[in-house]
């Protein structure tokens, strides 16, 4: 049975920090590509980062230099280290794992940027 299960979550004041932990199972891990996505109340869930089979990253222009992918396949696990947070980063955090035609999605973790 796939799982993909996030933590880390939580309230934390504009400028402060938070590490997303998503660990996954059911599935060959180190053979999928591992995205993170966030949906803000009101909105479209929107693209994050993600961290390739292969080992490329890539970032929505609105986190590049605050966030950073990585992935630990021993683990089976991705982070999201998130630093500098802004309240427009509050939202749920989603963990995605894809291998066409495979695609599998966490049940999220709430994140609140707000003093």
């Amino acid at each position: 049975q796939v799982q993909l299960v996030e933590s880390g979550g939580g309230l934390v004041q504009p400028g402060g920090s938070l590490r997303l932990s998503c660990a996954a199972s059911g599935f060959t891990f180190s053979t999928y590509a591992m995205s993170w996505y966030r949906q803000a109340p009101g909105k479209e869930r929107e693209f994050v980062a993600a961290f390739t089979s292969t080992g490329y990253t890539n970032y929505a222009d609105s986190v590049k230099g605050r966030f950073t992918i990585s992935r630990d396949n021993a683990k089976n696990t991705v982070y999201l280290q998130m630093n500098s947070l802004k309240p427009e980063d509050t939202a749920v955090y989603y963990c995605r794992a894809r291998s066409w035609p495979n695609e599998y999605w966490g049940q999220g973790t709430q994140v609140t940027v707000s003093s």
